[in-house]
């Protein structure tokens, strides 16, 4: 057991104090460390917002020795999106990068999953279990089957990322029945090394620890990486299918964490 963990919290955000929060730990990652930038960033007040933040739900993680006066108690967040929200709201975030057609038509209850950070010092800890045992009980809560969003490598040089991409694309592509695409505008083929020239330790040291996470999951990923400039990010899409994930990986899913009281 992490001696911290007791003190954590973990709700889905009601108040104007952990939506702000959020947004400014969306701030301190997004822009400070990644170097991201977007049209309703607020630079000034130190927060990135767009226009999704009013349609989803924000489940925040908060370590409660901090002070929400300071909007420094919210220390992870995951952005989520119902497809019957989105249905109303008019669209998914993931619409202005992929071509969703296919999934969405597919009939499945969806569940988008976005802007998902946590402070430096928290990563890899008691608090990303936290995490991710609330979004597992978010999901069996309202039968979402299938849940998706983009995972990002950091800059836009896609030769950089070469074996992490072609990994992805010759091991983990989504059944074609419902896998998304890459939008024209933003499209980089992600076959950048053939099959036979693939270096699994280069692939995986490169991967980001959420990339790798939903892998270890039974995860898959759409056709062709979208470019980013904006947020300066290789953005790939990813989906994990929980009917199709192995016995192994749903009970390590979907059980509860036993520190948690």
């Amino acid at each position: 057991m992490n001696p911290d963990s007791k003190f954590f919290d973990i709700r889905i955000a009601t108040s104007e104090t952990d939506l702000a929060a959020a947004q400014r730990l969306r701030y301190r990652v997004f822009v400070e460390e990644l170097g991201g930038d977007g049209p309703m960033v607020d630079h000034d007040a130190r927060l990135e917002k767009d226009e999704f933040d009013e349609a989803v739900d924000h489940l925040v993680l908060v370590d409660t020795r901090r002070k929400p006066a300071e909007l420094d108690h919210v220390v992870g967040v995951y952005r989520l999106l119902p497809g019957t929200r989105a249905a109303e709201f008019g669209r998914f975030y993931c619409d202005s990068e992929y071509d969703l057609s296919k999934l969405k038509s597919s009939g499945r209850p969806l569940l988008e999953l976005g802007r998902s950070c946590v402070l430096p010092e928290y990563r890899g800890g008691a608090g990303m279990f936290l995490l991710w045992n609330a979004l597992s009980e978010y999901v069996l809560e309202l039968g979402i089957e299938v849940l998706f969003g983009v995972a990002s490598f950091h800059g836009t040089d896609a030769d950089a990322l070469s074996q992490q991409l072609s990994w992805l694309h010759h091991k983990c592509l989504a059944p074609e029945p419902i896998r998304p695409v890459a939008l024209a505008e933003g499209y980089q083929r992600m076959d950048l090394v053939p099959p036979e020239e693939l270096d699994r330790r280069a692939a995986m040291i490169g991967m980001p620890a959420l990339i790798k996470a939903y892998l270890r999951l039974g995860g898959t990923v759409g056709e062709g990486a979208y470019l980013d400039r904006d947020f300066n990010t290789t953005d790939v899409l990813l989906l994990m299918d929980t009917a199709a994930m192995s016995g192994k990986h749903r009970e390590f899913y979907t059980s509860r964490w036993q520190t948690k009281t």
